[in-house]
Parts: structure tokens; C-alpha cells; sequence
């Protein structure tokens, strides 16, 4: 396997969501026998620079899908949920129980938009922010 650079690394990264990059920092530690913990100031640091970048208003290309509510087919929305972001039965509930939450974030606007679709399909109310 060839050698990936640092840019490459963040390139991968920058597409994962929040809580695909929690499972990845967990695997990593893991697999590794260490704790990221110091790691997380840069992550936040990291945040806020991309916060000023997106300030321009001109091309947004990240966007978050939040579930504002479950509607009356609430299992159909969390098996969705499940599908969309490959969480465990209990943590979509809570998700779905806990409305308004974002499903996915940081997401392209055709991610964003499939996904808004197929929570609606099954009944969730959905905003793409």
C-alpha cells in the first residue's frame, strides 16, 4: 500500500462525518494503545479556521441534514437513520427521540439532498442547512 501524504490524510478526513471520524479516533486508539485526548484542541482549532473560510457566502459545498421530527412512522425514520449514518439501534433512537438533531453534517449538496429524501420518504420532517 502506498504511502498517503498529510494533505491526502486530511483530504480523506475532510469527506467523513462527525461521528465517522469519532469511530475512527476510537479504532485508532484502539489499535494503537493511546488516547487522542491531546489531539482534540487541534480538532477544535481546526473548526474555527474552517469557520472563518465559510463565512463567505458565495459557494456553500457543505451541508447538514437535521431531523426536526419523526412524524408518525417513527421505526421507518430510524431504520433510515440507521442506513444513513451506520449507528447502533439504540444511539438512532435516542437521535430520533432527540429531534431537532443533524443525521448527517458536513455533507455535499447531493448527499444532503438523497438523504433529506429518503427521511422524508418515511415520514421525518427534515431541514438541509
Amino acid at each position: 500500500m502506498a504511502k498517503l501524504s498529510q494533505e491526502d490524510l486530511l483530504a480523506q478526513f475532510e469527506e467523513m462525518t462527525l461521528i465517522e471520524l469519532s469511530e475512527f479516533v476510537k479504532a485508532f486508539e484502539e489499535k494503537f494503545d493511546v488516547t487522542a485526548a491531546a489531539a482534540a484542541p487541534v480538532v477544535v482549532a481546526g473548526g474555527a479556521g474552517g469557520g472563518a473560510a465559510a463565512e463567505a457566502p458565495e459557494e456553500k459545498d457543505e451541508f447538514d441534514v437535521v431531523l426536526t421530527g419523526a412524524g408518525d412512522k417513527k421505526i421507518q425514520v430510524i431504520k433510515v437513520v440507521r442506513e444513513l449514518t451506520s449507528l447502533g439501534l439504540k444511539e438512532a433512537k435516542d437521535l430520533v427521540d432527540g429531534t431537532p438533531k443533524p443525521v448527517l453534517e458536513k455533507v455535499n449538496k447531493e448527499a444532503a439532498d438523497k438523504a433529506a429524501e429518503s427521511l422524508k420518504a418515511a415520514g421525518a420532517s427534515v431541514e438541509v442547512k
